[in-house]
């Protein structure tokens, strides 16, 4: 999955990269590993559980708490690897969320207006 953050007019870019140990994010050109094994990379910020529903479903997730600014795809729609689904506002930042995978959405389970926490599941591709 990746998405932009700006903050501050600045922009990044970070991608998450699901690996059979763990997740792997990049902020840029760095790289932070989050695993729940018991031999963490050096490069381990924290331990985290990751919901394996995430990958199993192709469920959109919200990365963090904020507010669905917009909403950039209809059910039915077709979308493709890297395209902006929804633009998540939080912390005065905007964040895109984009498809980890091309697909069909199946269902839109937020609406433009309504806050949601971390974790949850915002769309649903078949």
């Amino acid at each position: 999955m990746k998405f932009k953050l700006k903050i501050e007019n600045e922009e990044f870019e970070i991608e998450i990269l699901e690996t059979p140990e763990g997740v792997k994010v990049k902020v840029g050109q760095k790289e932070f590993f989050f695993g729940e094994k018991e031999k963490i990379e050096e490069k381990t910020v924290a331990k985290v559980k990751i919901p394996k529903r995430n990958f199993e479903k192709r469920e959109i997730l919200a990365p963090i708490t904020g507010e669905i600014t917009k909403i950039l795809v209809k059910e039915g729609d077709l979308v493709k690897r890297g395209q902006t689904l929804i633009l998540l506002s939080a912390m005065k930042m905007e964040n895109e969320i984009l498809a980890e995978k091309e697909g069909k959405v199946k269902k839109i389970f937020v609406k433009e207006g309504e806050k949601v926490e971390k974790n949850q599941t915002l769309i649903i591709l078949e």
